[in-house]
């Protein structure tokens, strides 16, 4: 054997060893985003879980505000539908985008929901719904926290599908660029759905 075909040999060696290197760590990093949305699933089924309390609990209260709540309970229902689509294929981007507006649907319809209870006093000063929204609020805390890590993740996953020369790599076996959680551009539809009693 020749030098020339041993250094051809050794570079193809290498080449391989670095494509094997590029495909693992783009594996890694798109595992990373299905294991950060898992993070804001659990939230969100906690969030999804404590709505329909706060919801029974004003019931009694705002038996004249059906609409409202009617609203909030298919808003849920919606925002549940979507996670479990985005669950099923966390790195698609219309699953994400269907999630991003039907918890906007969702945190429209909390400001409702909120905006009425406000008129109900004795509502507001029920302990029971006093004890769920603070639960709520701090649940929309890990969520805001858990979409932040899926961002960083997805940030992560793209920038090194993208750059040279592993986007060589994740081109040939299909790694396309995962989509983010984006926020809407209503600063009214920015704002964290509040509770405040």
């Amino acid at each position: 054997m020749s030098l020339t075909q041993i250094i051809t040999l050794a570079v193809l060696a290498l080449l391989i060893f670095w494509a094997v290197g590029a495909y693992n760590r783009l594996v890694r990093l798109r595992n990373a985003i299905t294991n950060a949305f898992a993070q804001i699933d659990v939230q969100l089924k906690r969030r999804h879980d404590l709505i329909p309390n706060l919801v029974d609990v004003a019931r009694k209260y705002l038996e004249h505000e059906r609409e409202t709540l009617e609203r909030v309970t298919a808003a849920r229902n919606q925002a549940i539908a979507a996670a479990d689509l985005v669950r099923a294929r966390p790195g698609q981007p219309g699953p994400v985008k269907s999630l991003g507006l039907a918890e906007e649907v969702l945190a429209s319809a909390m400001r409702g929901f909120n905006a009425v209870v406000e008129s109900y006093p004795e509502l507001k000063a029920d302990e029971t719904l006093q004890r769920l929204s603070e639960e709520l609020t701090h649940t929309e805390n890990k969520v805001a926290f858990a979409r932040q890590l899926f961002n960083d993740a997805t940030l992560d996953f793209n920038n090194a599908a993208q750059q040279f020369p592993t986007n060589a790599v994740a081109g040939v076996f299909g790694f396309r660029e995962a989509p983010m959680l984006q926020a809407t551009t209503s600063d009214a539809e920015r704002s964290p759905v509040k509770v405040s009693l």
